[in-house]
């Protein structure tokens, strides 16, 4: 799956949540998302900025639905767990056993193949930890980190109720 349907299938309270955290603590980010969105779109910066914030979100998370907003749409959400969400982050690289600095950034390459029963001990556990939504978010963003993702993880998040943007 693909950033731009993640965006189209997400909560909406999901990708606010994203987007007030980054205009909040990230201003540089939020600014560039703005002026690289409405620049796709032939705006200028200053549409989507004159609107109220929330406007300012579901004009953003809309944009983000399309294809061609892609790239900017995957580095956003990278972005924002990187920075918001190292708890998450750190516990899936702890319970898979992928070596990271501390901060959730993994250090050395990806591992090749996830250990089946690793995986869904992690995920049974960062489930009970945290919203089930944030969960799936994160895991279709790790397993949008290489060319063709882990099989395995795809399964899980094609046939685990729990792991559902619904």
């Amino acid at each position: 799956m693909k950033s731009f349907e993640i965006y189209q299938q997400v909560a909406p309270s999901l990708v606010s949540d994203m987007f007030l955290w980054i205009r909040e603590n990230d201003r540089p980010l939020y600014k560039s998302a703005v002026a690289s969105l409405t620049s796709a779109r032939k705006l200028r910066p200053v549409f989507v900025e004159k609107k109220p914030v929330p406007e300012q979100i579901a004009w953003l998370h809309k944009t983000l639905k399309l294809r061609t907003s892609d790239t900017v749409g995957e580095h956003l959400l990278q972005a924002y767990f990187m920075k918001a969400q190292q708890e998450l982050l750190k516990a899936f690289c702890d319970g898979m056993g992928i070596e990271h600095d501390g901060e959730g950034s993994v250090e050395g390459s990806l591992p090749d193949t996830l250990d089946d029963d690793k995986l869904k001990a992690t995920i049974d556990s960062l489930i009970a930890e945290n919203d089930a939504k944030l969960v799936t978010l994160y895991l279709h963003i790790f397993n949008l980190q290489t060319q063709d993702g882990w099989k395995n993880l795809a399964e899980i998040l094609e046939t685990d109720e729990r792991l559902t943007f619904a």
